[in-house]
């Protein structure tokens, strides 16, 4: 589906954090699910995108990671130890387990080996950059959360590294927000992990979990409370913030659970659909429009093919193009044109609350107009 010879593109959390976000669009379902490069797919359509970080950027959060990580992670377990597990004793000598492998399932059975035996050992253990699997609508996606931190106790907590500053003790509101629905798609894939750690029988005995937490071996358990680590007032130190995203958490599981399955999407499309960047832009666009999609002004944030979604919206009349809460408020009423219509009285049902709101708004305000005309002076 996404041409011969075309690598596909790997879905990372916050693909999926925006998918969540919009689980009714379909195109995007798909062409995740297939793989497809959506930033070339944009560009070979004639609707580049700006979406994404410039390579400024990239080079400036690399440089700030490396300073947090710097000395086996020193002041990134002492932001945990402080914002996240006060109680238990200081990191003074944490384990940074080696979590190189081939291929991104050797390194997540990599990862999940070394989970349970930070669990089994106690103490701190740093995973840097370890690999997560996570299903999605019929897809494995496999995920790079920067860092896990595994607690004396057994718990486990994920640490976001942004570059964005913190500026007095605050972050922006809004890319707090997207670290957070990031961080709760990684919440979700140690949880599996944790569910599947948790059910394994001991090497010993083979007992149940309820038997083994029983005998002192601590059951692994995700906290739900993660560490956004950003730069302090605009320099290279290191500030950290701890986040609650239990909410976060909760929405995303209900849409991604939500997400109709990419085998379902895909046999609904005609015979030989191809999103392949080099074919012609006519056939790549009927290969779109063959898919649903469901834009919101929201897409320019987070989607690559958010300026041509944009641009068909416009040309469709879609009222989704002014926003998500306005769509939900008009009911049934899908396009301007329709809207309109209902506003002056030539359509729609007069019981409908949305229509009967309209028609409302629409007689208001022509009585201002008209009082505005009276009290207008005369030329």
């Amino acid at each position: 589906m996404r041409g011969p010879d075309v690598p596909a593109k790997a879905l990372d959390a916050r693909a999926l954090a925006a998918l969540a976000a919009n689980p009714g669009c379909s195109r995007r379902a798909i062409l995740d699910g297939a793989g497809v490069d959506k930033a070339r797919l944009a560009g070979a359509l004639g609707a580049p995108s700006g979406f994404g970080q410039s390579q400024f950027a990239l080079t400036r959060g690399n440089a700030f990671e490396a300073r947090v990580k710097a000395d086996g992670g020193a002041e990134l377990l002492r932001l945990v130890h402080t914002l996240l597990d006060p109680g238990a004793e200081p990191p003074a000598a944490a384990a940074v387990p080696d979590l190189t492998a081939h291929g991104p399932e050797g390194r997540t059975a990599r990862t999940a080996l070394a989970l349970r035996e930070a669990v089994r050992a106690g103490g701190w253990t740093l995973l840097d950059h370890p690999m997560l699997a996570l299903d999605v609508a019929g897809s494995l996606a496999f995920l790079e959360p920067d860092a896990v931190v595994v607690h004396p106790d057994g718990s486990w907590s994920v640490v976001e590294i942004k570059s964005f500053p913190m500026v007095d003790g605050a972050a922006d509101p809004a890319k707090v927000g997207a670290a957070a629905r990031q961080a709760a798609v990684y919440v979700l894939a140690l949880e599996e992990v944790a569910a599947r750690l948790a059910g394994e029988p001991e090497e010993r005995g083979g007992q149940e979990p309820e038997e083994r937490a029983g005998e002192g071996v601590a059951v692994p358990r995700v906290r739900h409370r993660v560490l956004l680590v950003c730069p302090k007032d605009f320099s290279n130190l290191p500030a950290g913030s701890a986040v609650d995203i239990r909410k976060q958490r909760a929405v995303t599981a209900r849409q991604l659970a939500r997400l109709t399955r990419v085998e379902e999407i895909a046999d609904a499309l005609p015979e030989g659909t191809c999103f392949a960047p080099d074919r012609p832009a006519e056939e790549l666009t009927a290969a779109l429009e063959a898919v649903p999609a469901s834009y919101a002004p929201e897409c320019l944030s987070a989607c690559e093919l958010a300026f041509h979604c944009r641009e068909r919206a416009r040309a469709a009349g879609a009222v989704t193009r002014l926003g998500r809460p306005l769509r939900a408020e008009l009911g049934g009423l899908a396009t301007v044109e329709e809207v309109l219509a209902a506003a002056h009285g030539e359509s729609g049902d007069p019981d409908d609350p949305a229509v009967a709101a309209l028609r409302r708004a629409a007689a208001l305000r022509a009585e201002a107009l008209r009082e505005a005309r009276e009290a207008a002076p005369c030329p």
